[in-house]
C-alpha cells in the first residue's frame, strides 16, 4: 500500500473547479443561500421568541406584547418550513441539473480520448465513475456549498443580535465558538479522512472493475475450474474495500464525536460567562436569557459544516477523479477542418510509432495499397500488425514518417471523412444487447432490409440468422452471450460489409470460425476486391491465400514477401 494514490489537487482547488461549473445556474445557488439564511434565523427566531416572552415575564422592559411574540413564534415557524423547502428545492434542482451536465461531459471526454486513451483502462473503472462518482459530488452541490456560505451570514447575524441584545463577551463566546467548530474541527478532521477518502474510492472502483471482468469472463472461468480462486479473490478484495470503508466510518464518527463535544463545551461556557455578568451585574437576567438561548440554538450551521469533511473525503477523491478526465489530453486530435477524400489509394513509407516514446514498435514501415487489391499482413502475435491497422484509421499519432491516402498525408484529412473511407473489423466484435438487426444498422441506421441481408450473405451468417426463433429480432443479449465468438465475430463482418466503405481493414477475421466458413468468407471477400481494397491481418498463413500481395512484420519492420 505504498503506493496507493494521492489526491493531486487540494480540496480548495478541487472546490473551486466543480464551482465553476455552476455557469448559468449561480443565481439558483444564490437564491438557496438565502433562502438557507433566512429559514436557519426563522428557526432560531422560534425559540428567541420564547426567550423574550421569559425575559419579558422577569420584568425585562420589553414593549413586544404576548399576542404579538406568540404570533411571531407560530409566524417563524411556518416560514422556517417554507424556506426549508425552497432551499433543498433549489439545491437539488442545480445538483441534478449538473449531474446531468457533468455525465454528458464525461461522455464526451470518452468520446475524445477514444479509442487509444481508453484500451488500457479497466470498464468496471469507467462505469463506477460514470455512476457512483458522480452520484459523489450530488453532496458537494446540494450540501456543501449552501451550507458553507449559510453558516458565514448566520453565524455573522447572530453575532451581532447578541452582541446588540444582550452582551459583547456572549457575542465573542458565540464567534469563538463558531471559529472551532466550523473551521478549526473540519479542518483537522479533512486532513486525517482525506486519505481514507482516497483508499475508498480507489478500492471501490477497483472492486467495480474486478467484478465486472469476473462477469465478463465466467464462462472461461467455469471451463478452467477457476471459481474456487476467483471467488476468494473477490472475498479478499470484498473484505478489503470493507476494512476501509470500516477505517472511514470509524473516522468520521469521531470527527463527528468531537463536533458535538465541543458544542456542548461551548453552550457550558456561554452559560458560565452569562451567569458571571448577571453575578457582577453588568447584564440583566432577563436579557442574559435572551443571549444564552439565541446562542444555544444557532449552532445547526457551522454543525453542519463541521459534519461536512466526512463527506468531502470522498467527494474530492470522485472530483479528483473527474476532473482528471474531463482535463485528460487525448492521444489524437480530431481533423475537422482537413481534406475530403474518396479512397483510390495508400501509401506509406518509413512510418515508425511507440506506445511510450522509448520502445519502439513500428520502425521505417513502408507498403502500398491500390483500389482492387487484398493486401495481406502476417507476423506473430504482438509483433505490432493490429497497431498497423490502428495506425491507419489515426488512432493513434504516428512518430514518423507518412501514411498517405491518395497523396494527401493522413493528419491533413478530415477525420470524418477517413473514417467514412475506411473501415476496421478488430479481432473482438462488440455487440450491444439489442437485436442482431439493431446492432447491424450501427453502421448503417437507414440501411434497407435487402442490404442487411446481402451484406450478412458476404460475411456468411445469414443463414445462422433465419434459424434463430426471430430470426433479424433476435436479442444478442448482455455482452452477446447469446452467441458464440465466431458468430460475433461474422456479424461484425457483415457490419463493415454494410458500411460500404472503400477500403477495409480486417485484423484476424477468421480467427473464432471453422475451417469452412473461413472459406466462405475468404471467397467473399475475394469477390468484393473488384469494389474496393482489403488489407487482411492475420498469424495464419493458409488466411493470405486469397491475397494479392503479402506483407511480413518481423521485429517491428515490414517486408514484402516474394
Amino acid at each position: 500500500m505504498k503506493n496507493r494514490k494521492k489526491i493531486r489537487r487540494s480540496g480548495a482547488k478541487i472546490m473551486a473547479s466543480l464551482m465553476l461549473l455552476l455557469g448559468s445556474l449561480a443565481y439558483i445557488m444564490i437564491l438557496a443561500v438565502i433562502n438557507g439564511s433566512l429559514g436557519f434565523l426563522c428557526a432560531i427566531g422560534v425559540t428567541v421568541s420564547g426567550a423574550v416572552g421569559i425575559a419579558k415575564a422577569l420584568g425585562e422592559p420589553i414593549a413586544l406584547s404576548w399576542r404579538f411574540l406568540a404570533a411571531a413564534a407560530i409566524g417563524f415557524g411556518v416560514l422556517r418550513g417554507l424556506l426549508r423547502y425552497l432551499e433543498q428545492y433549489s439545491n437539488h434542482y442545480i445538483a441534478f441539473r449538473l449531474l446531468a451536465v457533468l455525465r454528458d461531459r464525461i461522455f464526451g471526454a470518452l468520446r475524445k480520448l477514444c479509442p487509444a486513451k481508453l484500451e488500457s483502462r479497466q470498464k468496471g473503472s469507467i462505469i463506477a465513475m460514470i455512476t457512483s462518482d458522480i452520484e459523489t459530488l450530488e453532496v458537494f452541490y446540494a450540501h456543501t456549498i449552501s451550507p458553507i456560505c449559510i453558516a458565514v451570514l448566520v453565524s455573522l447575524t447572530i453575532f451581532l443580535f447578541v452582541g446588540v441584545v444582550s452582551s459583547w463577551w456572549l457575542a465573542l463566546t458565540a464567534l469563538t465558538g463558531y471559529l472551532v467548530i466550523g473551521i478549526l474541527i473540519p479542518v483537522i478532521s479533512s486532513g486525517k479522512l482525506k486519505e481514507s477518502g482516497v483508499r475508498y474510492r480507489s478500492e471501490f472502483a477497483s472492486f467495480n472493475a474486478y467484478f465486472l471482468d469476473s462477469i465478463k469472463g465466467i464462462k472461461d472461468i467455469v471451463f478452467n475450474s477457476g471459481g474456487s480462486r476467483r471467488k476468494e479473490e473477490v472475498s479478499r478484495r470484498s473484505d478489503r474495500l470493507l476494512e476501509e470503508t470500516r477505517k472511514m466510518k470509524l473516522d468520521t464518527t469521531k470527527a463527528g464525536a468531537a463536533t458535538e463535544l465541543c458544542v456542548s463545551l461551548f453552550i457550558l461556557l456561554a452559560l458560565s460567562v452569562g451567569i458571571a455578568l448577571v453575578i457582577n451585574d453588568m447584564l440583566s437576567i432577563g436579557r442574559m436569557i435572551i443571549g444564552a438561548v439565541t446562542l444555544f440554538s444557532s449552532f445547526g450551521p457551522v454543525i453542519a459544516i463541521s459534519a461536512l469533511p466526512g463527506n468531502l473525503t470522498q467527494t474530492f477523491a470522485s472530483g479528483d477523479r473527474v476532473l482528471d478526465l474531463l482535463s485528460e489530453e487525448p492521444a489524437v486530435v480530431p481533423v475537422t477542418d482537413g481534406a475530403k477524400m474518396e479512397y483510390h489509394e495508400l501509401a506509406v513509407r518509413d512510418l515508425s510509432f511507440s506506445y511510450d516514446g522509448q520502445t519502439p514498435i513500428l520502425d521505417q514501415i513502408c507498403m502500398n495499397a491500390k483500389k482492387g487489391e487484398i493486401i495481406g499482413i502476417v507476423g506473430e502475435s504482438g509483433c505490432g500488425k493490429s497497431t498497423f491497422l490502428k495506425l491507419l484509421l489515426r488512432f493513434w499519432q504516428k512518430d514518423g514518417g507518412t501514411i498517405a491516402y491518395n497523396g494527401t498525408d493522413i493528419d491533413r484529412i478530415s477525420t470524418e471523412s477517413l473514417l467514412t473511407n475506411v473501415t476496421m473489423v478488430s479481432q473482438t466484435t462488440w455487440l450491444f444487447d439489442e437485436t442482431i438487426e439493431a446492432n447491424l444498422r450501427i453502421a448503417k441506421p437507414d440501411a434497407t432490409r435487402e442490404e442487411l441481408e446481402t451484406a450478412c450473405r458476404l460475411a456468411s451468417v445469414h443463414d445462422f440468422i433465419q434459424t434463430l426463433p426471430d430470426g433479424y429480432q433476435t436479442r444478442v443479449g448482455a455482452l452477446g452471450d447469446n452467441l458464440s465468438a465466431g458468430e460475433r465475430q461474422r456479424i461484425g463482418l457483415a457490419r463493415a460489409f454494410l458500411r460500404g466503405s472503400e477500403l477495409i481493414l480486417l485484423d484476424e477475421p477468421t480467427s473464432n470460425v471453422d475451417s469452412i466458413n473461413e472459406g466462405i468468407i475468404l471467397k467473399a471477400l475475394k469477390e468484393q476486391k473488384s469494389k474496393k481494397s482489403i488489407i487482411l491481418v492475420s498469424h495464419r498463413e493458409s488466411t493470405m491465400a486469397i491475397a494479392d500481395r503479402v506483407y511480413r512484420v518481423e521485429g517491428g519492420r515490414m517486408y514484402e514477401q516474394k
